[in-house]
């Protein structure tokens, strides 16, 4: 008897434990009551009915490493359905371009599950259906695409890829939240004519920027010649302009000396003569003197000059030396 109680204590205690089930954090399980969707367990504890109600599993992806290194990822059954954000890395495949060139291509998928009832009832193999359906699409918009195109337009590619599948795995309970297309390898061929016609665009940008930077030196050599020229023209302007001012200024000076020289003198002949007017004002005539003076004074300037060889005296001057000698005659008497 205390046997059977003893079998029958354990067989509850793995009746109780068979049915507690303990949920991670962003993890699901769908649970299945005698075949049949009955609920969805979030994360926590929970306890079903053994051997009536039961997970359903999910296909997953597993990724592992081989023993060359290389990563390549299985497929496997799962009770417990990730909510996380999934990176598929997609094999290589060929697509073939509008302009009929077969290109290799790498892509990325990150992916969450989103309704995990979705992900497990209305799909069979969620990964594989991803996989090709990514593969059909990504074999359409290339196509439409010439091989420039394609190098140039990887983000315009991401972001139509990402919308189509988003709005295809919908249904699925999967959201697609990024598309990234890591390598894009045109055959061999291919590439060493874009490297020679790179290299040729190089020496022709090389060229173009040689010939630019000699046209730039010309340039610059012409506007400093130029420039050169400006300055040298202007300092000769202003220099010639210093020089005759400076000539005016001594002209002027000059002149203003003349002038004042003539004033004083004038000054001094002035006052000579006033002295001699008022010294002959009572004794004889004083315009006959002065005119006689200066006569004087004008024949012994013509007599000074060095070609003269003969001096003529003008019949007038006898008239004049008569007056002089009668001046003198004059004093002689007052003395």
């Amino acid at each position: 008897m205390l046997i059977f109680s003893l079998i029958a204590i354990v067989a509850v205690i793995i009746y109780v434990f068979k049915g507690l089930i303990i949920v991670q954090e962003q993890e699901a399980v769908i649970i299945q009551r005698l075949g049949q969707f009955s609920k969805v367990l979030s994360s926590g504890l929970h306890w079903i009915v053994p051997f009536i109600e039961a997970p359903r599993p999910m296909i997953k992806i597993i990724k592992q490493r081989g023993i060359d290194g290389r990563t390549f990822s299985s497929l496997t059954y799962s009770n417990r359905i990730d909510l996380r954000e999934t990176v598929y890395d997609f094999p290589r495949q060929n697509v073939i371009t509008k302009d009929n060139v077969t290109i290799s291509i790498n892509a990325l998928l990150y992916f969450q599950i989103v309704n995990a009832q979705k992900a497990v009832y209305q799909i069979e193999n969620l990964p594989e259906a991803i996989e090709k359906l990514t593969q059909t699409n990504l074999r359409n918009l290339v196509g439409q695409l010439a091989l420039d195109e394609t190098l140039v337009s990887r983000d315009i590619i991401n972001d139509k890829l990402r919308e189509i599948l988003d709005k295809a795995t919908d249904k699925w309970g999967v959201k697609v939240n990024r598309v990234e297309l890591q390598d894009i390898d045109p055959p061999a061929s291919i590439q060493q004519a874009m490297e020679k016609e790179k290299k040729a665009e190089q020496d022709r940008r090389a060229t173009i920027l040689e010939a630019e930077g000699v046209k730039k030196s010309a340039i610059l050599k012409a506007e400093g010649e130029k420039e050169a020229a400006i300055n040298q023209a202007e300092g000769e302007k202003q220099a010639k302009i210093l020089r005759a001012e400076a000539e005016r200024q001594a002209e002027i000076l000059k002149a203003e000396g003349d002038a004042k020289a003539r004033i004083i003198e004038a000054d001094a002949e002035k006052e000579a003569i006033n002295r001699i007017i008022t010294a002959l004002a009572d004794k004889g005539k004083p315009d006959q003197y002065l005119i006689a003076m200066k006569y004087l004074e004008t024949l012994a300037s013509i007599s000074r000059g060095q070609n003269n060889k003969v001096v003529y005296m003008p019949y007038e001057a006898t008239g004049i030396l008569s007056s002089v000698d009668g001046i003198k005659q004059m004093f002689d008497k007052q003395q």
